[in-house]
């Protein structure tokens, strides 16, 4: 069975915006992800690789590239699934550690959590030894420009999906929200069933786009629902996932693989950063 991944940079770009400052960090993350699998790795640890290789870079809003809120400062969110088991981990609100998706699935791997969140979330990744950085690690000149310029932009997101092998499915997603958020603003990115799911009898999912509807739908986990219940297709189920945002006023996009190794990546906003490691073993980049 051979391997696939897929992974987002997020859905909040103009339709203008040239693919060619972010194609290095995509390739990066795609490469992460793939050197994993290829080595005969769980989806897991490939997803995992993907989204640290993208929290790491400054050009993507996740990790030290994330968005100022309302106050100046930063506050992440991450969560992580395993299609084989359906356990999860996430953490909200968190200001200091460098790759919220490792403490996230820290969360899932050692404690009888889902989501841990703000001080008490960053407490537990200091007891599993995590990287943390002062706060200085995660200013970007043009996220605060974008702050005083009141730019909101609900759409910076990253986030992978995989298929191992064993045919194991894993999702994970991480974000910085959106630039002026309100403090202790929590979005979809780390609620499981709203901006991830994996589930090894459908597919796994991870969301970029307007968070409070992504919530208010349980967007990816209604990609899987879609999948279940109506056997549609995974394309014609992420399709009709993103039609319920529109109707509600929102836009934004998704990265889903299900069981087969089928890969979506639909979205209804202007552009969606995204890439792909299909069967064929070729990594392919996307903007529009």
């Amino acid at each position: 069975m051979r391997p696939v991944l897929a992974l987002h940079g997020g859905a909040g770009l103009s339709g203008k915006t040239p693919l060619g400052p972010y194609r290095a960090g995509l390739l990066r993350a795609l490469r992460a992800g793939w050197d994993v699998l290829d080595a005969g790795g769980t989806s897991l640890d490939a997803v995992s690789a993907a989204v640290v290789a993208l929290e790491d870079d400054p050009l993507f809003n996740a990790g030290r590239g994330a968005v100022y809120n309302a106050e100046r400062k930063h506050e992440l969110d991450a969560s992580i699934m395993d299609g084989a088991s359906r356990r999860a981990g996430a953490v909200a609100a968190v200001s200091r550690i460098r790759n919220p998706v490792l403490a996230a699935r820290a969360v899932m791997e050692h404690s009888p959590h889902v989501m841990l969140a703000g001080k008490g979330a960053e407490r537990f990744a200091r007891q599993h030894k995590l990287n943390f950085e002062q706060p200085a690690y995660f200013h970007t000149a043009s996220r605060l420009a974008a702050l005083r310029k009141n730019l909101e932009g609900h759409h910076g997101t990253v986030g992978a999906v995989a298929r191992d092998a064993r045919g194991n499915l894993a999702a994970a997603t991480s974000t910085g929200g959106f630039t002026g958020k309100l403090a202790g603003r929590v979005g979809d990115s780390p609620i499981i069933g709203a901006g991830t799911w994996a589930d090894n009898a459908t597919c796994a999912v991870s969301g970029t786009g307007h968070g409070e509807l992504f919530m208010r739908t349980a967007l990816a986990h209604d990609v899987a629902a879609r999948v279940r219940y109506r056997g549609e297709s995974l394309a014609r189920a992420a399709a009709g996932a993103l039609a319920a945002i529109a109707r509600l006023g929102g836009d934004g996009g998704l990265v889903a693989v299900d069981r087969r190794g089928n890969i979506a990546m639909p979205f209804n906003s202007e552009a969606m950063l995204r890439g792909c490691i299909g069967r064929d073993g070729k990594p392919r980049l996307w903007r529009a």
